[in-house]
């Protein structure tokens, strides 16, 4: 009896043929395969198998951008210059509250129109941004048309991941049933769905900010920065210095942020009790580290949109965008 392959199993045998034969997916042949997968044309077993080779070897920046071209081509046509700045938002948090919101916020106070995206729950244990937002009586957009409205209206609006490509979140989901991450987890922070010029990366492995970079570089992306955030989110460690890779008019770059505090060590939160982000935003409770997380990841987005020449430019306008915000309101409206 003869046997037919299935067509994606070559995926599986480029990656899986042993240590002297296995390579890299090029980005077409990664595209092919994601437009395969999203498109529901691969067997459970073809799935797991590809992801978790993937993982052994880790994603490579061809590969990424080719599933990156893959889950775009399944979304909508995004709105010509809605968005100024796409904030992925997929670690959660577990040490520290998500004072990357109050910034992302700061921002879309400012004028800047800002678009968070990420995926709840995948990691028990952690506080993600869903329910935070939720939890301070901010939308969570349900669709494309909800998250247009928003936009226009707030200058900030949040999805899930679940609801920009339902295959990816299934996929993201994989966590708890295979025990380790997939390059999901590495695609979804890409996929920036509006088409917003500048693109922030927050990672936890710093071996994947090369990955992060050079994709973007693939994928033609004109401005982006990726660097080890608190918990993996895009949020400035104030005590640490801060390494960031990125893209400055299509240009790869290199640049390291100096510690904005001397202690370089900040204890865990024991409560992560959300209602502090409200008492802070509102001058209702004084917190150095807090808002030096703030600041510094502020003065990382402006310099990466292009709004600041250096860091000093940088970190004086995150300071004066954050004196100027509205305590009584957190959105824009």
């Amino acid at each position: 009896m003869t046997f037919t392959p299935h067509p994606f199993a070559r995926f599986i045998a480029i990656l899986g043929r042993g240590r002297n034969l296995s390579r890299a997916l090029n980005e077409e042949e990664a595209e092919e395969a994601m437009t395969m997968i999203l498109a529901g044309e691969v067997l459970p077993e073809q799935l797991g198998a590809f992801l978790m080779l993937l993982r052994m070897k880790e994603e490579g920046p061809s590969e990424l951008a080719g599933f990156v071209r893959a889950a775009r081509k399944t979304l909508p046509a995004p709105e010509p210059d809605l968005v100024d700045v796409d904030w992925s938002s997929y670690a959660g948090k577990k040490r520290q509250l998500p004072w990357f919101l109050l910034a992302a916020l700061c921002l879309a106070q400012s004028g800047r129109t800002v678009f968070m995206h990420g995926f709840d729950g995948h990691t028990a244990g952690r506080l993600y941004t869903g329910e935070v937002l939720a939890a301070l009586g901010l939308p969570v957009a349900s669709d494309f048309a909800a998250t247009q409205r928003q936009l226009r209206q707030n200058r900030f609006a949040y999805m899930d991941l679940a609801s920009i490509s339902p295959p990816l979140a299934r996929m993201m989901g994989f966590k708890p049933i295979l025990g380790l991450r997939s390059p999901i987890h590495t695609l979804a922070r890409m996929i920036n769905p509006f088409a917003a010029p500048c693109l922030l990366q927050g990672i936890f492995h710093p071996n994947y900010m090369s990955t992060h970079r050079d994709a973007a570089l693939l994928l033609g992306e004109r401005n982006m920065v990726v660097f080890r955030g608190e918990g993996g989110e895009i949020e400035r460690r104030p005590g640490k210095p801060c390494e960031t890779l990125g893209v400055a008019q299509g240009v790869a770059f290199e640049e390291r942020w100096p510690p904005l505090m001397e202690e370089p060590r900040q204890l865990p939160d024991e409560s992560m009790d959300v209602s502090r982000l409200l008492a802070v935003w509102r001058g209702e409770s004084r917190d150095a580290y807090a808002e030096a997380a703030v600041t510094g990841t502020l003065a990382i987005a402006l310099r990466a949109m292009g709004l600041a020449s250096d860091q000093l430019m940088a970190q004086s306008g995150a300071e004066k965008l954050w004196r100027s915000r509205d305590p009584g309101r957190l959105i824009a409206a």
